[in-house]
């Protein structure tokens, strides 16, 4: 298959749908829509929900009817980069390749516009007139399931340790993998596993892609440790070498950069063969899983 032509057709779509359904800007109070805007619309790849679409297909089911899990799982990323970005936390100037929504809007905005973005998420996840086509069980296990992996045991979780350990001269790899596992490989687990639950994929299945997401998950968040060190910022949208300074715990740090390539290597491997079972509609999840490891950006 053709990835480039399937991720650039794929991110055009969830664009299309973020923008139909988040707030106006015209819809007051203007500021604060068009703070969440900005920094939705600041060129991501939509990597999480085009994973959870994936997965989605993989399984047998429809984009049209997880589009809106897919949508809100990207308005939920938006938010943590929009506070992982400010003064108090990672203090960066730029997201992207643009300014960051606080050197925008204000460190005041930028707070309000993540809040807004988190609490849009879980609206579009509850919406009755979107989620008809999903049973009201697997919408439950969906909307918990996100809820958990951004919450406090998940997402914010890893963000925590991850602070803590900053400047840290002693951090062992227990830590990092935690860090890793939970600030980055949380949300895009989740996106992975209710791509198949709301698919409609037996136990099978979902576990199958649970597994493949755990470990492409954390070779996601290798693989941007090693770009930091080796990418420039042009390719990556923010300051390179930002985590080396900060002293940031991250796999190089603690591995390598050999040895955390290899790991990352090996964690592609495992995801591949977590959907050995699948046929020819979950290429898209395995070509993926290799484009990861080797993208610049």
């Amino acid at each position: 298959m053709d990835l480039k032509s399937y991720l650039k057709d794929m991110q055009e779509l969830v664009d299309k749908y973020l923008d139909k359904y988040l707030p106006d800007t015209s819809e007051l109070p203007r500021s604060i829509h068009e703070s969440m805007r900005y920094s939705v619309f600041a060129g991501g790849k939509r990597v999480r929900p085009i994973l959870l679409l994936a997965a989605c297909e993989a399984v047998g089911g429809e984009i049209r009817t997880a589009m809106p899990a897919a949508c809100a799982m990207e308005m939920i990323h938006t938010y943590s980069l929009i506070h992982d970005d400010l003064p108090a936390m990672d203090n960066d100037d730029f997201r992207r390749g643009k300014p960051t929504n606080h050197k925008v809007f204000g460190e005041a905005c930028a707070i309000l516009a993540g809040d807004a973005l988190l609490t849009e998420a879980f609206i579009l996840l509850s919406n009755p007139d979107l989620s008809k086509g999903i049973p009201p069980a697997t919408l439950l296990e969906v909307i918990h399931e996100i809820g958990v992996c951004a919450g406090s045991r998940g997402m914010i979780g890893g963000q925590v340790v991850d602070m803590e350990s900053e400047g840290r001269k002693e951090i062992d790899l227990a830590t990092v993998q935690y860090i890793h596992t939970h600030k980055t490989g949380a949300l895009i687990k989740a996106a992975l596993k209710c791509g198949a639950l709301i698919g409609g994929g037996d136990a099978g299945m979902v576990n199958a892609v649970t597994r493949y997401g755990e470990a492409v998950g954390l070779a996601f968040q290798i693989a941007d440790d090693i770009l930091d060190i080796e990418g420039t910022t042009e390719q990556i949208g923010k300051d390179a070498g930002s985590d080396q300074a900060r002293g940031k715990a991250t796999y190089p740090a603690v591995m390598g950069l050999a040895e955390s390539k290899r790991r990352a290597s090996e964690l592609v491997d495992v995801a591949i063969e977590a959907l050995a079972g699948f046929g020819e509609k979950a290429d898209p999840l395995r070509e993926i899983a290799y484009y990861i490891v080797k993208r610049k950006s």
